[in-house]
């Protein structure tokens, strides 16, 4: 998860915290007084209408009226008793005129002259209700009793309802709290995300990219040391490639007048044995001219141009690295072929790399060859192969063979080299974000594979579909 989503989640944590922390005992609070003022409200209304129905139990009409506009009031059902507990008066209607109420408990307790108030299931209703009632008194004396019952269900649907607005409040305060956090991580993250860009685009090639100086002054400390040394990393290597082209440089000088004077000792005339020395000594020379330029160019493999990159078919430039390498391998009595391709696809990068790179591999495969065998060409997507039926590597060589210098069995026992080939053509491919493989080949021989990203765009030409190599 990155760094703005664990603030954003923290910070959903702490809301919804503190939402429930708040909201709960609040809902439970008003649940509570809701429910009492519901009760409050029963009462008074109970005792208001037992106060005006006492000089009206005589006159049933106005009665009637009075239990009618009290159970609008109080949203619920009025009905007034006499003594006897019979039903003088019902806001629900006149069915129950007459009926005798005395054996519910609240009737009963108050003709017993007692004030009643409780929740309990009605039978008659099939709901819970609260029941509320009043003894209803006239010149001080016992003259019945008024009952007020509530249904229950409208309660809870009154405290359910406070409780779905408190519900919407925090939804709504933990949705902004959420928007203000975003913009609060976006401005948090922002300076890494921006550091991270730079250390890629480094680690890319680009000893030029810094990270901005900007954030919170933790992040502006970080981002002024990663500069710094990101100044130092591009200092050090530029002296360091300067070095190297310098001392080769340098180094052609002296080989170049060495070779003259190799020269001008066999142009005098010497010994057959003394001629033999001299030949070996240019190739030596030759051969130290060589791992100059492979030096010059392996320190130069790093440094990324793309201003100087190209769309590149790899099925042409394996075809014009068959004609770059022909004469040589005829003359090696090798055989340089060219198999089917299969979907070749494109590469980006600097074709002068993408060249130097596939020589590297053909000149290997050509000269750890031998005499009458073959060098395949073959395209697949991305990849390049170059195949081989020479020495091969021992095991474990597959790797080792990319250090510089290390020349693996087949080096050792084969053709001369400088052992800078594979690490050049390595680097030059990583330098687009390709790669090169070596493997041992079934049967013998080596495969070695240039790799580099496939872009979504045809290949000159389009697909092979020959069945015979092109040779």
């Amino acid at each position: 998860m990155s760094l703005r989503g664990r603030l954003l989640l923290s910070l959903a944590y702490v809301l919804l915290l503190a939402l429930i922390a708040f909201g709960v005992p609040l809902a439970l609070s008003l649940r509570d007084r809701v429910d009492a003022e519901v009760r409050s409200q029963a009462t008074s209304q109970a005792d208001i209408l037992a106060s005006t129905a006492a000089g009206l139990l005589t006159n049933r009409s106005s009665l009637q009226s009075l239990v009618g506009e009290g159970a609008a009031n109080v949203r619920g059902r009025v009905i007034a008793v006499d003594r006897a507990g019979r039903v003088l008066a019902d806001s629900a209607g006149t069915a129950t005129l007459g009926e005798n109420y005395a054996a519910r408990p609240e009737i009963a307790a108050a003709l017993a002259g007692r004030n009643y108030q409780q929740t309990r299931h009605s039978d008659t209703l099939s709901e819970d209700i609260l029941a509320t009632a009043t003894p209803i008194r006239r010149n001080g004396q016992l003259a019945g009793a008024l009952r007020v019952t509530q249904s229950v269900a409208s309660v809870h649907r009154a405290v359910w309802k406070t409780t779905a607005g408190l519900a919407l409040i925090g939804l709504v305060v933990l949705v902004l709290g959420l928007g203000v956090g975003a913009l609060i991580a976006r401005q948090l993250t922002r300076p890494v995300a921006r550091l991270d860009s730079a250390v890629r685009r480094i680690s890319a090639g680009d000893l030029d990219a810094r990270a901005p100086v900007e954030g919170s002054s933790e992040q502006r400390s970080l981002a002024e040391s990663f500069n710094q040394m990101a100044e130092r990393l591009s200092g050090a290597l530029s002296s360091q490639r300067r070095f190297v082209a310098d001392a080769s440089h340098q180094l052609r000088t002296p080989l170049t007048g060495l070779r003259l004077r190799i020269e001008e000792a066999q142009a005098v005339g010497v010994s057959a044995a003394a001629e033999a020395e001299l030949d070996a000594g240019l190739r030596e020379v030759d051969r130290l001219s060589q791992m100059v330029d492979e030096l010059l160019v392996l320190s130069r493999a790093g440094e990324r141009g793309s201003a100087a990159a190209e769309v590149v078919a790899l099925s042409a430039a394996a075809d014009r690295a068959l004609e770059r390498w022909r004469p040589t391998a005829e003359e090696r009595g090798v055989e340089l072929t060219r198999t089917a391709d299969r979907a070749p696809g494109s590469a980006h990068c600097y074709p002068a790399d993408l060249h130097r790179a596939l020589d590297s591999l053909l000149e290997n495969a050509i000269n750890y060859s031998d005499a009458g065998g073959e060098v395949q060409l073959a395209v697949s997507g991305g990849s390049i192969e170059v195949l081989d039926r020479g020495r091969g590597l021992e095991p474990g060589e597959e790797e080792a063979v990319f250090e510089r210098f290390h020349r693996g069995r087949a080096g050792r026992t084969g053709a001369p080299g400088t052992g800078l080939g594979l690490a050049i053509a390595r680097e030059l491919a990583r330098r687009w974000g390709g790669d090169v493989a070596l493997a041992q080949r079934a049967g013998g021989g080596a495969r070695a594979t240039l790799t580099y990203p496939v872009l979504d765009i045809p290949s000159e030409g389009g697909d092979r579909h020959a069945a015979e190599p092109v040779t």
